[in-house]
């Protein structure tokens, strides 16, 4: 059975070195068999978590936008591949509004006491920043894998780029490409 990878690219510049990155990894995975997805979170229509409780004794999101596609596609997934430039020392605003939406999958797991499926699952992460900051790195990454954690996800594998600032200039650092590459073709 081909294994699903699911990539999401919280970059809100179409094109630029994340979600190249991504694109990269994707085909790695796909080099060895699997099927690919990608999903652009700029392009697609959700609001962040309002808070408004719905999800406290369902352990699921009341409210009605695109975000039903991300929670049903990832819990297809067998792998998840998340991409985000590092944007004032964390990830992208368009990524973690995504992630505050799995209140619902928290709500599930720690009040309702209805973990995940045990469905093993991996995940990974890519990012790429203009500064040399390793904390802005590590800060993005305890989130990615406190998300992770909640959805009972593996965090396996990250690449981080520093001193990358313009748009696609990752296309000039054939290391990094291979890395993506590599990264996905690992995840399966």
């Amino acid at each position: 059975m081909k294994k699903h990878v699911l990539g999401i690219s919280g970059s809100p510049r179409r094109n630029g070195n994340t979600e190249i990155l991504l694109d990269k990894a994707l085909k790695g995975a796909a080099s060895k068999g699997a099927q690919t997805e990608k999903f652009i979170l700029n392009e697609m229509r959700f609001k962040a978590c309002q808070e408004c409780g719905g999800c406290r004794y369902t352990g699921i999101c009341v409210v009605d936008d695109d975000m039903k596609l991300i929670y049903e596609k990832i819990g297809r997934a067998d792998v998840v591949i998340l991409s985000s430039p590092i944007f004032f020392g964390s990830i992208s605003a368009q990524l973690k509004a995504m992630i505050d939406r799995f209140q619902c999958a928290w709500a599930a797991k720690y009040l309702l006491k209805r973990p995940p499926p045990s469905v093993k699952k991996s995940g990974a992460f890519i990012s790429a920043g203009g500064s040399d900051k390793e904390a802005f790195f590590e800060n993005a990454k305890q989130i990615i894998k406190i998300f992770f954690i909640t959805l009972n996800i593996k965090y396996t594998k990250d690449l981080f780029f520093d001193k990358v600032e313009e748009k696609a200039e990752i296309l000039k650092n054939k290391a990094a490409l291979e890395a993506a590459y590599d990264l996905g073709r690992s995840l399966i």
